[in-house]
């Protein structure tokens, strides 16, 4: 065995993360089980030619249509783009093929890492670049040759997307523009950048508008992922083009009936079927396959998709796969004595491509060890009423009492860790809160002082003097937006800080840290509050509490939280921002990474504009935030070297500061959990909420009882017995008749 300095270990904490990066599906895309495949157009009857045929124009004729192809420019324009014709076709014509589309292909301007044309000007002459480009623009708009996405996007054109839509002569193409202008949500970028995507995937594809399918737009999307060219993306083969065009295009009604209203429906994996979880690891054993699948879909019916997904990949993967390997010839699940201790040792291991990994020591294996037990046991139970279906697969469970002796000495070691990196993060904690705080205020302060500022001018704040930026896109921006992007430069030091940006990431990294500080809510329950989440209530001195309706997440049992006035503070600026001008929040849809799957439109209260496309703050997105700024502590404060807040530490904190506080911890319980604390009071206007519960837990039941999930019962029958008494407890409340008790009031006044 490896020794301990060689070995790391991973926990349960970042086995998804190291999971998804050892065993995915080694599938050719990410896309392969959508509705709709990623593909070209297929080239029509009739392509696009809005002068006519030009493949086999004379360069001469080229020439003249340089002069005229957009009637209304300059002469001077004509003229430049009259030279650029000449250098490039000229060259062109130098390559073998009998069209201008074959020579071009020909050239090593269409490879996926191709110069621009500009290389063909003479170095000394810096006009001669821009000439032809302006000749390699026109010959795309003209359909004159037909470039393949890596061809056009090595040419940087200074404005391509409306003079391309000028010679179409494209009423849908027209109507597509007319309703991107109208779409003011979008910044000026944001809405050329649509433009852009619609007409360099017309261009790309020789098709007109009415030809751009979902799987073309699909095709376009990826492939600039793929090459890196997304507007933005500096080469990141992460970032996605065309959200926003699919956005309006299926708001113009371009796609057909029933067509997801976003593009990101195909970046992200829907839920696998039972078939797909399970054949994921090849288990070769036909029989022992379909017991899997016929296991877990039973388990399927209710469970969440996340704990199946967990299920298959401990009883498909850990489980049989790693008996196949051990023993090939094994048929059933009883397992010899010598076999079950070789697949003990074995899974002590992290396992990649399907092997062990000797270096990655696997520290729990308590879940892998239970689920397998939890098979065999199952197995047993349904026996007893479906013989014939199950009872072949009825087996000694290899996993013996001693086996499972030290899950709890485990789980005391993992709550002493978790402890003690709670007490580490205590004192800590107003450090980073008076980081994230003191930014956002600052930020704020700059973007105030800078905003009424000309463009170009000079202001001073805090001590120091800043000069607004003046740009020719600062320039343009500031002609048709309402509110244009604020850029400053620090004189001092030339430092140059994107204000409005800085400001809106400080903002939703500081309401992050307050709501999850003074709540105690997941990370995941965080993203899902949504301007329903708050309600009020009036107690019958009238006075008015605020509270916080948190939605079910891991326990699926939905709570209502009272916010204190630091919280409602948070709130009510997250509102604010969200309703500036007198708008409503916009309804979004957000995709679950864990049940993979899209919510009803909600007017969620972390969603901010990114890019074209407007969505809600991943739980990905606040860690990274929040760890940023743990780095940027510790470059000044020896404390955090090596320490990082994640969005849980705020829950253990907050649990521990309520109780630390004197409240005591069955109301701690209360606001962190659920309806079976026994000291929690409900309000007899509530009753009606604790039929519904109790409604819902004894169709529960029943399904329990039919599938014989005994655990299952017994839960049920807990919290059934909190429900009813709390019913109970609320109705005699509800009967009961005030009691005058004498207390003094104050005289009304004379």
């Amino acid at each position: 065995m490896p020794s301990r300095t060689t070995v790391e270990t991973y926990t349960v904490r970042n086995r998804r993360q190291n999971y998804e990066e050892t065993h995915r599906a080694k599938e050719p895309s990410r896309f392969t089980r959508a509705a709709t495949k990623a593909a070209p157009a297929p080239r029509p009857e009739k392509p696009p030619a809005p002068f006519g045929d030009l493949s086999r124009a004379r360069v001469v004729e080229l020439c003249d249509l340089a002069r005229h192809v957009w009637p209304g420019q300059t002469r001077s324009g004509a003229e430049k783009r009259r030279a650029g014709v000449r250098m490039l076709f000229g060259h062109l014509a130098t390559l073998p093929g009998e069209t201008w589309q074959e020579r071009w292909e020909a050239s090593a301007f269409d490879d996926e890492d191709a110069q621009p044309v500009g290389i063909l000007g003479r170095p000394d002459v810096h006009y001669d670049r821009s000439n032809l480009t302006s000749a390699l623009r026109m010959a795309f708009a003209a359909r004159i040759i037909q470039p393949s996405l890596s061809g056009f996007r090595a040419n940087k054109f200074i404005d391509y997307a409306d003079p391309f839509r000028q010679v179409q002569k494209d009423p849908g193409l027209d109507e597509f523009f007319r309703v991107v202008d109208s779409e003011h949500k979008l910044t000026a970028v944001h809405r050329h950048r649509a433009k852009f995507d619609v007409t360099c995937a017309l261009t790309t594809q020789g098709i007109a508008l009415e030809d751009l399918t979902q799987s073309a737009l699909l095709h376009y999307s990826l492939e600039n992922k793929r090459l890196g060219v997304t507007h933005g993306a500096n080469k990141d083969t992460t970032r996605f083009a065309a959200l926003g065009a699919w956005e309006i295009l299926h708001k113009m009604g371009h796609f057909p009936p029933g067509s997801p209203p976003t593009l990101r429906t195909f970046i992200y994996d829907g839920q696998r079927t039972i078939e797909e979880l399970v054949d994921r690891y090849a288990i070769k054993n036909q029989d022992v396959r379909q017991l899997l699948i016929d296991y877990l879909t039973r388990r399927r019916s209710d469970t969440d998709y996340i704990t199946v997904e967990g299920l298959a990949r401990q009883l498909a993967s850990l489980f049989w796969s790693v008996i196949e390997e051990l023993n090939p010839g094994q048929k059933d699940l009883n397992l010899s004595p010598e076999l079950y201790d070789q697949w003990r040792a074995e899974i002590q291991f992290w396992r990649k491509d399907g092997k062990a990994d000797r270096s990655r020591l696997r520290k729990d294996t308590a879940s892998v060890l239970l689920a397998v037990r939890g098979l065999y046991v199952d197995l047993h139970s349904w026996a007893v009423a479906e013989p014939e279906r199950w009872a072949r697969w009825v087996a000694p469970c290899p996993i013996l009492p001693r086996d499972s002796k030290g899950f709890g000495k485990r789980r005391r070691e993992i709550n002493r860790r978790m402890a003690d990196r709670t007490r580490v993060r205590q004192p800590l904690l107003p450090v980073l809160v008076r980081h994230v705080e003191e930014r956002y205020e600052r930020l704020a302060a700059l973007l105030a002082a800078a905003e009424p500022v000309a463009l170009g001018g000079t202001f001073e704040h805090d001590g120091r003097r800043y000069r607004r930026t003046d740009s020719r896109e600062d320039r343009r921006r500031a002609k048709i937006l309402a509110e244009p992007t604020v850029r400053v430069t620090d004189e001092a030091t030339g430092e140059l800080t994107h204000v409005s940006m800085a400001e809106e990431a400080a903002f939703w990294e500081w309401t992050a840290v307050e709501v999850l500080r003074h709540s105690g809510i997941r990370v995941e329950e965080l993203v899902e509050l949504s301007h329903l989440s708050i309600r009020q209530y009036e107690r019958p001195n009238g006075e008015v509490i605020a509270l916080l309706v948190v939605a079910p997440s891991k326990s699926e049992r939905e709570r209502v939280i009272p916010m204190s006035a630091e919280l409602f503070h948070a709130v009510a600026q997250i509102i604010r921002r969200q309703t500036r001008g007198g708008q409503a929040i916009p309804l979004l849809t957000r995709y679950d990474p864990h049940e993979k799957t899209w919510s009803e439109p909600m007017p969620f209260l972390f969603q901010r504009q990114l890019g074209t496309v407007r969505g809600v703050i991943a739980p990905g997105t606040v860690l990274h935030m929040i760890g940023r700024s743990c780095e940027e502590i510790a470059a000044t404060n020896p404390a955090f070297a090596g320490t990082k807040f994640t969005p849980h530490d705020f829950r253990r904190l907050f649990a521990t500061e309520i109780v630390n506080g004197g409240l005591p911890i069955h109301i701690g319980a209360a606001l962190l959990a659920c309806i079976r604390c026994p000291m929690l009071q409900v309000n007899p206007k509530m009753l009606p909420r604790l039929a519904e519960i109790e409604k819902d837990l004894v169709l529960r039941r029943k399904r329990a009882e039919e599938e014989q999930w005994l655990g299952e019962i017994e839960g049920i029958d807990m919290t059934l017995t909190f429900v009813r008494t709390k019913q109970a407890d609320a109705a005699r409340l509800a009967g009961r008749t005030p009691v005058a008790l004498g207390i003094p009031t104050s005289r009304p006044p004379s």
